[in-house]
């Protein structure tokens, strides 16, 4: 299966149409998801037959993938019948996603498969140029099997990978991919339980609710335990059309087939209508930060500032239910801040939520996507908060894009959560002496050198940064225009 991944994102990046991986990784997904539908919707017509019932299509005979993309003979495509030339071409860009995009038309539950696929297919667009790259393409493809547990599984593991190579190419793929070993290590230490709803409106590749849902699928034990899971346990949005198909994707080919999402700005929602019914027991999440936000979406909070890390915080806040459990990933700048902004929201944290835990994590953690050195702030809608329980992750080694922080590597982390043992990597903070509301991960245990880098490190990261900022400049130009 990885080797197959690996031909058709070698085939794509030779079409004039594909610039970049994160573009190639949207090509794949709404290939591949239009296979899986075509697979699900025979074995749904099948479970009915068996049933002595009618299931009734949502895809027309004429757009169905046996249809156009691979017409069968004697069990193997029928090059007579298939199309090719610029007839397949023309068909996917003027007959097949215009027919797609009209299935909100009469629509409106964006629970149900027929809102995601309009979704998917209103905001992204078929970009690959050459009609023989997409046919050997949907070749490829055509021979997976989405009804096979074993194939399904495999598939699964290798679209991580994708999505983690994105990471190479693009620079600002940490916010569609967060390390699996900080992600499961976040997951092992909030420990979701049967019947209690998970949340991350800034959901990337989805990650936090894949490993939650793994989490929980260990523990589903009856038939109604599994109906929740996979309908009613796992809830997020995602802003970004190219994120939107690649988690949708994830998430279908990690098992969870009708997920609760959603397509919008995060941040458009104003906290301040928030009722019980908006609520969640677990928040998970890794929300973007470095963005700025407009006013408008600012008057949405009570307390404005332009920093999406900030407001993040205060939408999760608010979204937490009474008793609910939260692990956030924040820059290290949150905690030290003291501007106004930033002390009242950390003010609000502390004085009506239990902030009971900050994991600082080692710097470099998100190459090769971000360098920007992060915490991991851990509370509950209980209590105030009386005292902080610090870790400091040491890895003993620096990290590289190529040698990436581990899951056993985060053992003592998890084990230190649960015992709240003090030694040489932890400690305790009373909330009376903190000052300013700074909550710097500050080891007092320990004054430890900072580790040198090489001076050539020091100028790759110059270049990098220097690309992003000629990214910035290109895409606001694109804004103006």
């Amino acid at each position: 299966m990885k080797a197959e991944i690996n031909r058709i994102t070698d085939i794509l990046r030779r079409d004039d149409g594909i610039s970049w991986a994160m573009q190639y990784t949207e090509q794949i997904s709404w290939i591949l998801f239009l296979k899986f539908f075509d697979d699900y919707e025979k074995a749904q017509e099948l479970e009915a037959s068996l049933n002595g019932k009618i299931y009734t299509k949502l895809i027309s005979p004429e757009f169905e993938w046996s249809t156009w993309a691979a017409p069968k003979k004697d069990w193997k495509i029928d090059r007579l019948s298939a199309m090719v030339w610029d007839d397949l071409k023309e068909f996917v860009n003027l007959k097949l996603f215009p027919y797609l995009d009209k299935f909100r038309d009469n629509s409106t539950d964006y629970h149900s498969m027929k809102y995601k696929i309009w979704e998917i297919f209103h905001f992204i667009s078929n970009r690959i140029e050459n009609w023989n790259t997409l046919r050997e393409v949907i070749d490829i493809i055509d021979w997976m099997n989405f009804q096979s547990s074993e194939d399904l599984f495999e598939l699964s593991q290798v679209y991580e990978d994708l999505l983690q190579w994105m990471g190479n190419d693009w620079w600002n793929s940490g916010e569609f991919y967060t390390p699996r070993a900080v992600i499961k290590a976040m997951v092992e230490c909030i420990d979701p339980k049967i019947w209690e709803t998970i949340y991350d409106w800034a959901a990337g590749s989805c990650g936090f609710l894949i490993e939650a849902y793994n989490h929980l699928r260990q523990k589903a034990k009856t038939t109604a335990d599994l109906n929740w899971l996979n309908h009613d346990a796992l809830w997020w949005n995602e802003k970004t059309p190219i994120a939107y198909i690649m988690w949708v994707m994830n998430m279908i080919l990690h098992w969870v087939e009708n997920p609760n999402i959603n397509k919008k700005n995060t941040l458009i929602d104003n906290i301040r209508d928030f009722t019980e019914k908006d609520w969640f027991n677990i928040i998970l999440a890794n929300p973007p930060f470095w963005w700025k936000e407009k006013e408008e979406i600012q008057a949405n909070f009570p307390i404005k500032s332009n920093a999406t890390e900030i407001l993040f915080l205060e939408h999760f806040m608010k979204k937490l239910k009474s008793w609910g459990r939260a692990a956030i990933i924040v820059p290290e700048w949150v905690l030290f801040n003291t501007s106004n902004a930033f002390q009242w929201v950390k003010r609000e944290l502390l004085e009506n939520y239990n902030l009971h835990t900050i994991v600082s994590l080692p710097s470099w953690i998100f190459l090769p996507y971000a360098w920007v050195k992060t915490n991991v702030i851990f509370f509950e809608k209980t209590k105030p908060t009386q005292e902080i329980y610090y870790y400091e992750v040491d890895l003993g080694r620096k990290l590289t894009k190529n040698k990436p922080i581990t899951f056993d590597e985060l053992q003592w982390m998890i084990e230190s959560y649960k015992s709240r043992e003090i030694w040489e990597n932890s400690w305790i903070v009373k909330v009376e002496d903190i000052k300013d509301y700074d909550l710097s991960a500050k080891n007092p245990n320990k004054n430890k050198e900072e580790v040198l880098r090489e001076p050539k490190e020091i100028l790759e990261d110059i270049e990098k940064s220097d690309n992003e900022i000629k990214v910035h400049i290109q895409n606001l130009k694109g804004l103006l225009k």
